[in-house]
């Protein structure tokens, strides 16, 4: 299923018209017929404000078009920009493997600890 695919299914269980999603996300009402009759896609940009008017997730609206084959369990957290932990994640990104390796192993001991 396409990502536009699924915002059609979600709009749907929601009771949400093309109107009523056209006039709550900003996006043009030709623009959202687009996707469902030439099968596009909306832009990356848009995917944050389709998940915050149908109120889902955007694993939710992104789900079926994760590969799953072969790719093991798909998990992932969500931070909020200016959070504690998303500072934690961005400094995380920005260590080098071996320095990732040390600090899982400090923080599995950490756990064993309690």
């Amino acid at each position: 299923m396409i990502i536009s695919e699924r915002i059609f299914k979600l709009m749907e269980e929601k009771g949400m018209t093309q109107l009523e999603f056209s006039a709550k996300t900003g996006i043009a009402q030709s623009t959202i017929s687009d996707w469902k009759r030439k099968k596009t896609n909306p832009s990356a940009d848009k995917i944050m404000t389709i998940c915050d008017v149908l109120d889902v997730s955007p694993f939710e609206v992104l789900q079926d078009t994760i590969p799953s084959k072969g790719a093991g369990d798909v998990d992932f957290l969500i931070a909020s920009a200016g959070t504690a932990g998303y500072d934690v994640i961005k400094k995380l990104d920005k260590l080098n493997k071996k320095t990732k390796e040390e600090l899982k192993t400090y923080v599995k001991n950490l756990k064993n600890k309690k």
